[in-house]
């Protein structure tokens, strides 16, 4: 391993769960448009976008963060998630924001 990867292994054993998050973030957008955390099954949670190993939707987290839950709020209220899942749905929103949106407003008429 490289001296630079072990530095940065060194930093972020030092950061908040949440400040992880925020780093896979950062390394997910500029990874490009994978995914690897989301998944999508027509016999789960209607086909939404949810996170792998869960049954947690996307827009139920984007939703969330939105009426003021922070990222280590969401860890400890969905404690089967990982910051990287939080990532993968920030990231994944982005990009289908317009699905994310119609999704928000299907499930708040209910």
């Amino acid at each position: 391993m490289s001296e630079a990867l072990h530095e940065i292994e060194a930093l972020i054993g030092e950061l908040s769960r949440a400040e992880k998050a925020m780093v896979l973030q950062w390394i997910v957008r500029d990874l490009g448009d994978a995914f690897p955390g989301i998944t999508q099954d027509p016999d789960v949670v209607g086909g939404d976008a949810r996170i792998v190993r869960t049954r947690i939707p996307v827009w139920t987290l984007v939703h969330s963060r939105r009426l003021g839950m922070s990222e280590a709020d969401l860890l400890v209220s969905y404690p089967t998630l990982r910051a990287e899942d939080l990532a993968n749905a920030w990231a994944y929103a982005r990009l289908h924001a317009e699905e994310i949106e119609a999704e928000i407003r299907e499930n708040d008429a209910v």
